[in-house]
């Protein structure tokens, strides 16, 4: 499952960032100042690797068995700028999180 949550971090950040320029900076350019360049190149991009996004935020989903809402939930995040970012950190803690628990800490001895 590391090989596929790999994946989703890296892809959730690539689309955080494309929402990103997209919306702070290619819309003001189109709308304010007519100039829909910025939105022509980077938005057909972001659909490409939002389309990337599902497919591994699915993938990591189905190994980690999550529920309908959450895996749902997970796939929303990259259309809204920066929640991609949350969700990527809350994923992280939802697939890291039991493994760190069932590391045994050692024990502390006082001398």
């Amino acid at each position: 499952m590391g090989a596929a949550l790999t994946r989703y971090r890296v892809i959730a950040w690539i689309v955080g960032v494309v929402l990103i320029l997209l919306v702070v900076i290619g819309m003001p350019l189109k709308y304010g100042f007519d100039n829909p360049v910025v939105v022509e190149t980077v938005g057909p991009a972001h659909g490409f690797l939002y389309m990337i996004y599902l497919v591994a935020a699915f993938d990591l989903s189905r190994r980690a068995d999550w529920p309908l809402k959450r895996m749902l939930a997970v796939m929303l995040a990259g259309t809204v700028p920066f929640v991609s970012f949350y969700a990527e950190r809350r994923v992280r803690s939802w697939v890291s999180g039991p493994r760190l628990e069932r590391t045994p800490e050692p024990a502390l001895r006082e001398n």
